[in-house]
């Protein structure tokens, strides 16, 4: 919700989960052909955060349900790049700073 209040303050208007494209990205922005996906670190891995890692508990289980979730999301933004959009992740951790969020999606966007 963080991004999309900032985007939409600064006159962006986008389109959610728009089910037609690869991985039903969380933004799109049709007339600039952008992507915004909001990734959780821990559903996604996000690597070199602390909360991006699998737990040591049950790790046959989620050690290859979150490594999917991985290669999807790397499949998805491939398929978008070839078929000419510019795609964006934010990170869940990256939301708490808010300043250097909102001059990462004004330079994505603009």
């Amino acid at each position: 919700m963080v991004v999309r209040r900032f985007v939409h303050s600064q006159g962006f208007r986008y389109r959610l989960h728009v089910s037609g494209l690869p991985g039903k990205p969380d933004l799109v922005f049709p007339s600039r052909k952008r992507i915004i996906f909001v990734h959780g670190c821990f559903w996604h891995l996000h690597e070199g955060c602390r909360e991006g890692r699998i737990p040591a508990s049950r790790v046959a289980y989620w050690e290859p349900k979150l490594l999917a979730n991985g290669e999807r999301d790397r499949r998805n933004i491939g398929k978008l790049r070839r078929q000419g959009w510019r795609v964006l992740v934010v990170w869940e951790c990256e939301v708490k700073n808010a300043a250097r969020l909102e001059r990462r999606l004004l330079r994505f966007l603009q």
